[in-house]
């Protein structure tokens, strides 16, 4: 993080709330869609991130860190999901005190469709984006040779 004030421009500034506004109305786009789809935020993240987790299998252990929550936080979340019929615990048959989650049939289609919808949307911010993000870097190319220029001047 920088510590000089001098760092940043106004166009910086424009920049990062450009930023934030277009993840914050992705955010916004996602619990419409889930909601849409009888899920609360928190639920469509669990799907997506026990479809998508690295590795074979997803333990409460490795959920809870995806999701950024407490383990029994994830408990009560996959409880809900149970109860929901959108996933299904069992045992590792390696590690019997390992507990393993698994997607249904419903929940696996629930989430294609909100997949497909959010891979969509992803695509219409894509170029914008990506241009914001490219502006950051190429205002960092130019404030190095900034200062480099200045560094030789003033010797």
């Amino acid at each position: 993080m920088p510590t000089k004030q001098s760092t940043l421009d106004q166009s910086d500034y424009r920049r990062l709330a450009e930023f934030r506004y277009q993840l914050r109305g992705f955010l916004k786009f996602s619990e419409r869609a889930a909601s849409k789809m009888g899920l609360s935020p928190q639920q469509h993240q669990a799907l997506l991130a026990i479809k998508g987790a690295p590795g074979e299998h997803v333990s409460i252990g490795i959920l809870a860190e995806r999701l950024s929550i407490r383990p029994n936080s994830t408990v009560e979340l996959i409880d809900r999901l149970i109860m929901n019929g959108l996933v299904e615990r069992r045992q590792n048959p390696r590690d019997r005190r390992e507990v393993l989650i698994d997607l249904t049939n419903r929940a696996e289609r629930i989430l294609a469709n909100l997949s497909l919808a959010h891979r969509n949307e992803i695509r219409k911010l894509a170029p914008l984006l990506i241009g914001l993000l490219a502006r950051f870097d190429s205002q960092k190319g130019k404030r190095r040779k900034h200062r480099t220029r200045r560094m030789r001047s003033s010797r």
